[in-house]
């Protein structure tokens, strides 16, 4: 039987967003209908727009959203003091428990975008490439101070740094026996290992 809708008007749109990316990350975007999304909250499909006007919107207030969280855990990295290999291992640390924190949103943000009309596509893209180019600089940073290997693919690099990250959603379980942060200090290890030049690599 449904029930009245009775919750407050911005708990109730919460509770939309997360059963939203709950479905979007799990099935996909075009599969999910707003029925999906009301039978999941056990609403009328009708009350949704009460609260959404569309299931795009949906889809845009999750991606930027996530979009907004990674802005403003990479920020400090911007101008925090230290070598680059301090530099890359906070955005780094940073990025991945963002993305842990938040595994629907992180993979809705990171699959489903594309469903996005064309200008929003095109935002998107901009706030990603702004991403990928604080990694790349501070990467740079670390070749022009000697700290990484001379002569280091840099775009490579980042993108796979991120490219790792980004695939979290699809095998990291919360609750297991990795911590976001013991994630986090293997990545870095991982990276560090392979580009820095072996004066700069810490002792064991």
């Amino acid at each position: 039987m449904r029930v009245p809708d009775e919750r407050a008007p911005s708990e109730r749109r919460e509770q939309i967003y997360q059963a939203a990316a709950h479905l979007f990350s799990d099935v996909g975007y075009r599969a999910t209908s707003m029925r999906d999304i009301a039978s999941a909250l056990n609403i009328k499909a009708g009350s949704l727009y009460a609260h959404i006007s569309s299931k795009e919107e949906l889809l845009w207030e999750i991606v930027t959203r996530m979009a907004d969280e990674f802005d403003e855990a990479l920020q400090p990295a911007v101008s925090r003091r230290g070598s680059a290999a301090d530099k890359l291992t906070f955005a780094l640390e940073a990025y991945v428990v963002v993305v842990t924190r938040n595994l629907g949103f992180a993979k809705v943000l990171f699959t489903e975008w594309r469903h996005l009309p064309p200008e929003r596509q095109t935002l998107i893209t901009v706030r990603r490439d702004k991403v990928e180019r604080l990694f790349r600089e501070i990467l740079i940073e670390g070749v022009a101070a000697g700290e990484f290997v001379p002569g280091l693919d840099v775009r490579l690099t980042a993108v796979l740094a991120l490219s790792g990250a980004n695939w979290l959603p699809n095998w990291y379980k919360v609750g297991g026996p990795l911590s976001p942060q013991d994630v986090a200090d293997q990545f870095v290890a991982l990276l560090l290992g392979g580009i820095q030049r072996s004066e700069h690599r810490p002792e064991r």
